[in-house]
């Protein structure tokens, strides 16, 4: 008898009981930073990026007391849809204890001047971006676009910046962040919340196991080749790295694994 076969089961099966939960609607049970705490800036290709990467703004907002804050560059395509995916991103946020930046220009695409006006009135002390291979061409060009805005924000400002990473791995993640399962549950949660998206696709429910698999893949991206793997069960990859005089700058001497028990103030202290 495979012994693991009962294992596999029991994956397919809460699976398939999670898609009976109801879609959003939960009540939020989150804490929100202080009004002068300092600022995280997510710059989301589509509304449902931001849960799917958050996993450390959520940790530097629970943990370090950091506001974040939730930059939709789109609303998708799909023009009828555009009102409906604003109103899932405010619930989602709202869930996880996070502002939406509010866009008096309506639901057209952020430019370059957008952006570096965001920078200017926000002044973040860290930004969220994809990285530059993240195959999907929205991802892809918001990367640009946030990489042009901050060439154009002058040598006096600087920031950390943090890639993301979805639907193509990053080739050289720094940061191995590890997620315990109420966090996890919080972002599935949120996920939630983008309503119609996930009816199309239940993908809220998959989150866990590429959580999962981001152990497996971190352990020696992050840590080097034949690294010990962390004990961890959910992590998330980033790229960290810091703008300054114009230029990102390689500020990690190597990968970093951040447990649970890691304090994140100490991990921006090499400003």
């Amino acid at each position: 008898m495979n012994l693991y076969l009962k294992f596999v089961q029991q994956i397919e099966a809460q699976v398939k009981s999670a898609r009976e939960v109801p879609l959003g609607g939960i009540v939020p049970a989150v804490q929100r930073a202080a009004a002068d705490a300092p600022k995280v800036l997510l710059f989301s290709p589509h509304p449902d990026d931001e849960c799917i990467t958050g996993l450390l703004p959520l940790r530097l907002m629970r943990e370090a007391g950091m506001k974040i804050i939730n930059v939709p560059v789109t609303f998708g395509s799909n023009v009828e849809r555009q009102p409906g995916r604003a109103a899932e991103l405010r619930n989602a946020c709202g869930f996880l204890g996070w502002e939406v930046f509010q866009r008096p220009e309506g639901f057209k695409s952020l430019e370059k001047t957008d952006v570096v006006e965001i920078l200017k009135s926000v002044q973040p002390e860290i930004i969220f971006v994809p990285h530059v291979k993240d195959w999907n061409s929205r991802h892809i060009s918001t990367h640009f676009l946030v990489m042009e805005a901050l060439a154009e924000m002058g040598k006096e400002f600087s920031c950390t910046v943090v890639e993301t990473e979805y639907w193509q791995a990053l080739e050289n993640p720094n940061l191995m962040i590890e997620a315990d399962t109420v966090t996890v549950a919080d972002l599935v949660a949120a996920l939630s919340f983008h309503v119609k998206e996930v009816e199309r696709n239940p993908y809220h429910l998959s989150l866990p196991a590429w959580m999962q698999d981001n152990v497996r893949r971190g352990g020696e991206l992050v840590g080097g080749q034949g690294a010990a793997v962390p004990d961890f069960t959910f992590s998330t990859l980033y790229r960290l790295r810091y703008w300054k005089d114009g230029a990102c700058r390689e500020v990690l001497e190597r990968g970093h694994f951040v447990s649970l028990n890691d304090n994140l103030k100490e991990l921006l202290k090499w400003k």
